[in-house]
């Protein structure tokens, strides 16, 4: 027993914060910043959600300018198109690098809509950016280093929803290049049914049904095209400088949006997560759901559960429903997406997320003692030994795609 433990007393139950060392504690505070009122940061996020959309558009006209100008950025995205696994590898990089699934797919769903990337590419790269997105937890879980009893618990929860998305990959995968090479218009079995929802809404390839998104956007849109017609007639220049400005503001607004959602949400459900959240499996799912679809990131949902897992305020069983709901609620950013450019194929990716993710839960729930055992087995190995923890993101996210562009590359040779 610890030397500085105070005896029962009717004082509220000690809490510690997200950086704290203590190795457990029945609750884990979590400090939202107080300078700004939970009312004005909703506002504040609101405002950022429509750069958010105007940063599509944006982005989205770039894109297109650029690619009728000049067939360099056509030859560059041609490379996913050559190589699947390739296609999957740029996502997972992309989404390690920003550490935003939501940015990933959003950034796709721009490039399919400006004609720039094949919807069937696309499908690949959101397969790539799932993978992506786990690797927020492992680094949330090294801040646990120093505490072998933490580590492990916070280490295996991250394992968790890596493993998951991996091993949903490892079916559905090889299920869409199989079948897209038996199809006669060379599509999957997912984008096939992406499409078809799609159609199934009346959109079209052309995207000329009505579009209010366009509509309430067109004030920034045509500002940022005047100011590049303004000081270049040059249309590559004009494209390239249409589609930079539409990248940043595409991630400032979306971390900007986060940060304020965040903010505003996150001292309103401490409580709940500390009381009632992790129930049951169903609760856990939901709230996974629900806190990622109000903070639009599975980033800071991740943020919040690995920590609480870590101080053994919440079990593995429910982290795994948790993390579940997490990757269904970080669809809805792609949703949102899409809605800014309501084309067949940018809402057949939207929809393609939604269905990789929904079939992750339909097969790995029933069979949730797989990703479990694993990443139990995984956790207790990197608690007794540090490098197996790097090891891991070594062979995941370097090891693992080189062998398989190099596989799929010699496989697409011989055919």
């Amino acid at each position: 027993m610890e030397s500085d433990q105070k005896p029962q007393s009717k004082m509220p139950a000690p809490q510690v914060t997200l950086d704290s060392d203590a190795p457990s504690g029945p609750a884990l505070e979590l400090k939202p910043s107080k300078e700004m009122p939970a009312w004005k940061r909703g506002m504040f996020a609101g405002v950022y959600l429509y750069f958010f959309l105007c940063s599509i558009k944006v982005m989205g006209g770039g894109l297109k300018s650029l690619g009728e100008a000049s067939p360099l950025l056509e030859d560059m995205l041609s490379w996913g198109d050559q190589n699947p696994f390739l296609a999957m590898f740029a996502g997972v990089l992309i989404t390690a690098i920003v550490q935003s699934s939501s940015f990933t797919t959003s950034l796709i769903i721009t490039l399919v809509a400006a004609g720039t990337l094949k919807l069937d590419t696309a499908v690949y790269m959101v397969m790539g950016a799932n993978i992506g997105t786990s690797i927020t937890g492992i680094i949330i879980a090294m801040g646990h280093i120093r505490l072998k009893r933490q580590f492990r618990r916070a280490f295996t929860a991250a394992l968790v929803h890596g493993i998951v998305n991996l091993l949903t990959v490892v079916v559905l995968f090889p299920l869409e290049w199989i079948s897209s090479v038996f199809a006669e218009d060379g599509r999957g079995v997912m984008t096939r049914f992406a499409v078809w929802s799609a159609q199934a809404m009346g959109l079209d390839d052309l995207g000329d049904q009505f579009d209010p998104i366009k509509v309430i956007t067109k004030p920034v849109v045509k500002s940022i095209e005047w100011f590049f017609e303004l000081i270049t007639t040059n249309p590559v220049i004009q494209g390239s400088g249409i589609a930079i400005v539409g990248f940043i503001l595409l991630l400032t607004s979306l971390v900007l949006m986060v940060i304020n959602l965040k903010g505003a949400l996150l001292s309103r459900i401490e409580g709940l997560f500390r009381r009632i959240f992790f129930r049951n499996d169903a609760m856990a799912y939901t709230v996974g759901t629900v806190t990622t679809i109000l903070v639009q990131s599975s980033s800071v949902s991740t943020g919040i559960i690995i920590p609480l897992a870590g101080a053994g305020v919440v079990k593995l069983k429910r982290v795994f429903p948790f993390m579940l709901g997490a990757n269904l609620g970080t669809t809805v950013t792609g949703i949102i997406a899409a809605t800014a450019v309501p084309v067949q194929a940018a809402v057949a990716v939207a929809i393609t997320h939604v269905v990789f993710n929904v079939f992750g839960t339909v097969i790995w729930y029933p069979l949730g003692r797989v990703p479990i055992g694993l990443a139990r087995w995984y956790g207790k190995l990197a608690a007794k030994s540090k490098k197996y923890a790097f090891l891991f993101l070594f062979v995941i996210f370097v090891l693992i795609p080189l062998v398989g562009i190099g596989l799929t590359q010699l496989m697409l040779q011989r055919g």
